[in-house]
């Protein structure tokens, strides 16, 4: 019996394939507040997410619910304008959904972007940090329950998720554009409250550097699949407790995605001009 997750994936790819000028070789995922602030290229198709059986569209201020297809650079791109994420309520399949909707459409690269609390003591709110690994605190996974075979094995590597290739052209763009690229761990929580002190007292202890809701389920079933991925996340506030006399607040977050933003999107131009097409 074809597996109901595999149907779905396969309806939504089949519609997709049918809005593409051409296939795409890098998918990238834009995180809070960035599908504005990086805006929408030149020309191109958009694909609203209501159009595409079975997409789970997202609910939350700063995460615009559509795609775009087209060149950026020669580098053919499927732009992902906002995302889902599991505190929403919705299951990990569906936060996984477009992870694997790239997959099906013969995307080599995986760029994925977020908004994160900055916990190491010398990041500061609008610090582009390259993600090196990650550690996830969702109580949860994609992968759990039966394997897509068709995707990938039962039980893949997650010892380089991050592609170390990736982070290198990362790391030579950043040079090259006078852009200030730190690196550091992302560490996922649920959401959809923000971290207490303690908590982030914790994560600092196991070696966390950033703090997010996002990003981990996607880079689990991209690696899963196949895909080699490039983790770039914008510290948009310091972490609770770390600024003892700060609130975070949604607001803030958004307001530096819009700041940083056009930093992130020249960054992301030069790598793509970088990479092996």
């Amino acid at each position: 019996m074809r597996d109901e997750r595999w149907e779905k994936l396969t309806a939504a790819a089949d519609t997709v394939r049918g809005r593409l000028e051409e296939p795409p070789t890098v998918a990238i995922t834009l995180g809070s507040g960035l599908s504005e602030a990086f805006g929408v290229p030149d020309g191109g198709t958009r694909i609203p997410c209501s159009d595409i059986p079975g997409f789970p569209a997202p609910t939350v201020a700063g995460h615009a619910g559509e795609f775009w297809s087209g060149r950026i650079g020669r580098v053919p791109v499927l732009l992902q304008r906002g995302r889902t994420h599991y505190y929403e309520g919705r299951s990990m399949d569906d936060v996984a959904f477009a992870a694997r909707l790239f997959a099906l459409l013969g995307v080599k690269t995986f760029i994925v972007t977020n908004a994160s609390g900055a916990i190491r003591s010398d990041l500061s709110a609008g610090d582009l940090v390259l993600i090196t690994d990650h550690i996830n605190m969702l109580g949860a996974n994609p992968l759990r329950g039966p394997n897509l075979d068709e995707l990938g094995p039962r039980f893949p590597d997650m010892s380089a998720a991050y592609t170390p290739r990736l982070r290198a052209v990362a790391r030579a763009a950043a040079t090259a554009e006078k852009i200030e690229l730190k690196e550091g761990i992302y560490v996922a929580t649920l959401g959809p409250s923000y971290e207490t002190p303690a908590e982030i007292r914790a994560f600092r202890a196991m070696g966390a550097d950033l703090v997010g809701m996002s990003t981990v389920p996607e880079v689990i079933a991209a690696s899963h699949a196949g895909m080699e991925v490039l983790g770039i996340s914008i510290a948009t506030n310091l972490a609770a407790g770390v600024d003892p006399n700060a609130a975070l607040t949604h607001d803030e977050v958004i307001e530096t995605t819009r700041r940083k933003g056009a930093e992130l999107r020249r960054l992301i131009v030069a790598v793509l001009a970088r990479l092996e097409i």
